[in-house]
């Protein structure tokens, strides 16, 4: 857990909390870190992983989730979705949209190379400055034994995903933005409209 790792956490606590929820679905909680943190701010954590070593609420696959339709205010899955396969974790996300209520809220990883910078000027503010890397062809993905794909790679433009994203969760309003001080993790904030029909 270096600097830029609870940086991320950091970000994921706080997407979650703007959204008031009364019941948070975690998908992939590895060490656990998020739903202890989340848990001492009083938000009610759940968790669910293939993997009972880890403890979850749901020993289950993302892909088949084991929760009825608009049961969880905020479901999240943070740096889980590329360790499946691209068409796969679009079924993940497929899920994770049917059961939610309010938002979904993603991490992803972005291999973009781009660097961050912070500037502080006196009497006006400090202002985040991010110079992108003069683009390149982008290389193709090869499985790292963890990875399936990654933002940025050739055959997973942010535009393509982010596309793909949209078809999955219907009606959705979506933010993206990369985390300023970890590059890396590109955070989708995938909002439900208030008036869609959740009986």
């Amino acid at each position: 857990m270096e600097k830029r790792r609870w940086i991320s956490v950091w970000h994921q606590l706080n997407e979650v909390i703007a959204q008031r929820p009364k019941t948070v679905l975690e998908i992939g909680p590895g060490p656990g870190i998020f739903k202890s943190t989340a848990t001492a701010f009083g938000l009610n954590v759940k968790t669910l992983d293939i993997d009972p070593d880890l403890k979850p609420d749901y020993i289950a696959s993302a892909t088949e989730i084991p929760i009825a339709d608009y049961s969880v205010d905020v479901v999240c899955a943070f740096q889980v979705l590329e360790h499946l396969p691209f068409e796969t974790s679009m079924v993940a996300l497929k899920e994770m949209y049917r059961i939610s209520r309010k938002a979904i809220l993603i991490s992803l990883p972005d291999v973009k190379t781009s660097w961050a910078s912070t500037l502080t000027i006196p009497k006006l503010g400090t202002f985040h400055v991010v110079l992108p890397r003069p683009r390149f062809k982008p290389k193709p993905h090869q499985f790292d034994g963890q990875h399936y794909w990654e933002i940025s790679k050739r055959e997973y433009s942010l535009k393509r995903v982010t596309s793909e994203i949209q078809k999955s969760t219907p009606n959705c309003t979506i933010r993206t933005y990369r985390v300023h001080e970890n590059q890396y993790h590109r955070f989708f904030i995938i909002e439900k409209p208030k008036d869609l029909d959740q009986t």
